[in-house]
């Protein structure tokens, strides 16, 4: 790394991300949780500004799930919360109905594009409930995404598909949440392009 690509790393706003992982038997140890991990490193490859994680493993509890998406975002004060798990039809998948209950408003678009992009994969795409939504209390917002719970799946939708140039076909959904973010009033998220390129319209460009 040169010392003029350490200096725009360092002069970069912070971001703190939280990241939870809902899964009854990874949260009881049956076996070991890959959500939070796939998750982390995906991350740390695709942003360059420097993160702060907060990290939770918890059961396909309701009321859980509330809690600590509240914890995260009003205490911890994250920028981003990014949940894997529990977004499926059966009767424990409670991820979504979580989230929009301690959300302010949703982001049905998150929620639509990751659907579409794993389609492209498996036809039961259409039975994944992951929606996207922002929390906004009074002298803070967040962005809050429901990811899939496979690790593959997960970087599918945030990366979004390439050919075999590496030439982006479908824009993933992390596309977008560096300028949601701006809007919400967090800090300006600043990608690696060769994982995935941020848009933002040329008038929310800031000069590197």
């Amino acid at each position: 790394m040169s010392d003029t690509t350490a200096q725009q790393i360092l002069s970069l706003e912070s971001v703190k991300i939280g990241l939870i992982s809902i899964s009854d038997r990874a949260s009881s140890g049956v076996y070991q949780d890959e959500g939070i991990p796939s998750l982390k490193n995906w991350l740390e490859k695709a942003i360059q500004n420097p993160i702060t994680f907060e990290m939770r493993l918890i059961a396909d509890e309701k009321e859980q799930i509330e809690a600590c998406l509240k914890e995260l975002i009003d205490t911890c004060h994250c920028d981003l919360v990014l949940t894997t798990g529990g977004t499926g039809p059966s009767r424990r998948d409670v991820t979504p109905e979580s989230t929009l209950a301690v959300a302010t408003r949703e982001m049905p678009g998150f929620g639509e594009q990751m659907r579409q992009i794993s389609l492209n994969f498996v036809p039961t795409a259409i039975l994944s409930r992951q929606v996207g939504a922002l929390r906004e209390i009074q002298d803070h917002a967040a962005l809050m995404i429901n990811l899939p719970g496979q690790p593959k799946a997960i970087t599918q939708t945030l990366e979004g598909l390439k050919d075999e140039a590496g030439k982006s076909m479908v824009s993933g959904i992390f596309a977008a949440v560096p300028y949601c973010i701006d809007l919400i009033g967090g800090p300006y998220i600043e990608t690696n392009e060769e994982i995935v390129k941020a848009f933002r319209p040329k008038s929310a460009l800031r000069p590197r």
